[in-house]
């Protein structure tokens, strides 16, 4: 085995100490000296060992077995793009409690393979599991945290699975390329190698270093459970992120049944799909059509309700939006907004005084998008404007009518994209007023249908 060294380097500058400094006297930052493994013989990774490393042409690549693996949860091979692509790996973070454990234990279920817990001891994965209902004889569980431990059993993962097929007489498509590696969390394991606790910079980034180059090696995906910080973003450096092939988030009212399933990164696909999911006793279960879901609750004929066609990546999606305006019983008036952006609400409120004329100084103005999702689309414009009118007026919308566009300054309803998408999933829920740019040009066109 190759001697290991250590020393700590700037994350800014790159200077480099034999010893830990607070402040690195190149650039003059605080804290930002990280330990680092420097191995004598430093040796890359290469995808196939008969293959040399010269520079070659794109023509002359070759690989192999390297489709996709479906892994039987519709929603989640839609956010990666159509299946998972072997040797990558992916980073899966999210708040506490909200489900990201089982939703690697149901993936682990449906593919196969090691499911490696720092956090959880045997007897609590098997509690949960049962719990789950999951029985699949083709999981194997490690309660480890020293990663080179867990490096040595990644590979012995297809072979047992082989064996097992072998032993209950059922045929298997699990090998080296199939099998799946989840890692429960990057935070807690350790490279001995290391002085560092734990979740520090580097040993996060030197750990996640060992298992990438492993899945590159091996051809094996393997999953990084990642906690996250109290502002939403991913504990750990920043550099994680650009070390894997993809980040994808799991979010969604912690208390609520709903989640969904985000890409932020994602080196095979697209990064704008969302899968959603219901939490329920038995574990995440996929939804199909997200649209009679967020709609199955909503009550008709209110003022202040709203349907608008959203687009989730490829999938128009209809949702409800409610608002809430009330007079104010505070010097400076109440904006809040649950599930759009907050600066977005203000600049609707802005436009509905100037080109309206609607009194919204002395009104406490609340906007929800009903079921948890969370629209960053400007499509949702038209239709939070309509909302916050319906409410100021108390005047209710048609049940069958779909909103979409994006608002203007100058009170202009202007085109957004896949209009086609939106319009056919509205009348294929049973929608038959559409209300667009195609058929309306500015706010005050819009509001004469409640006279």
């Amino acid at each position: 085995m190759a001697r290991v060294l250590t020393k700590f380097v700037c994350q800014q500058c790159g200077f480099e100490s034999s010893k830990w400094l607070g402040r690195c006297p190149e650039c003059g930052e605080w804290n930002s000296l990280v330990e680092t493994v420097v191995p004598v013989n430093k040796k890359g990774f290469v995808l196939d060992q008969n293959e040399t490393s010269l520079p070659q042409k794109l023509s002359e690549i070759k690989f192999s077995n390297l489709e996709r693996i479906k892994t039987g949860i519709s929603e989640f091979d839609r956010v990666l793009g159509g299946g998972l692509v072997p040797g990558s790996v992916i980073l899966v973070a999210g708040e506490p409690g909200i489900g990201k454990s089982t939703l690697m234990l149901q993936l682990a279920e449906k593919v196969g393979g090691l499911y490696v817990s720092g956090e959880e001891s045997l007897p609590q994965i098997k509690i949960r599991a049962e719990r789950l209902g999951i029985k699949a004889n083709n999981i194997w569980f490690l309660a480890e945290t020293d990663v080179e431990a867990i490096i040595k059993e990644v590979a012995r993962v297809p072979r047992m699975v082989q064996e097992e097929a072998k032993t209950r007489d059922v045929r298997t498509n699990f090998d080296s390329r199939g099998s799946l590696i989840i890692i429960d969390s990057i935070q807690t394991l350790i490279a001995q190698d290391l002085t560092s606790s734990a979740g520090s910079v580097g040993q996060v980034k030197e750990c996640a270093s060992r298992l990438i180059k492993i899945a590159k090696s091996e051809g094996i995906p393997i999953f990084l459970i990642g906690h996250v910080t109290k502002e939403g973003a991913v504990a750990g450096p920043k550099i994680l992120a650009h070390m894997v092939d993809a980040v994808l988030y799991l979010e969604g009212e912690k208390y609520g049944s709903f989640r969904l399933l985000r890409t932020t990164k994602n080196r095979f696909g697209a990064t704008d799909e969302v899968g959603v999911f219901e939490m329920t006793d038995k574990g995440m279960l996929a939804v199909e059509n997200p649209s009679k879901v967020f709609l199955s609750q909503r009550q008709k004929g209110v003022p202040g309700a709203v349907i608008v066609a959203i687009m989730e990546g490829t999938r128009p999606v209809l949702v409800e939006i409610q608002a809430l305006v009330t007079p104010t019983q505070l010097a400076i008036p109440r904006r809040v907004a649950t599930g759009l952006d907050y600066n977005r609400l203000q600049l609707i409120c802005a436009v509905l005084a100037k080109r309206l004329g609607l009194p919204l100084a002395s009104s406490d103005i609340f906007v929800n998008v009903a079921g948890g999702l969370r629209i960053e689309e400007p499509a949702a414009d038209l239709g939070v404007a309509l909302a916050i009118y319906s409410s100021f007026k108390n005047l209710s919308f048609d049940n069958k009518t779909v909103v979409f566009g994006e608002l203007g300054l100058l009170g202009e309803i202007r085109n957004v994209s896949q209009t086609n998408q939106r319009i056919k999933e509205a009348k294929r829920l049973g929608f038959t007023k559409i209300i667009s740019p195609g058929n309306y040009s500015s706010i005050n066109q819009v509001i004469r249908i409640f006279k």
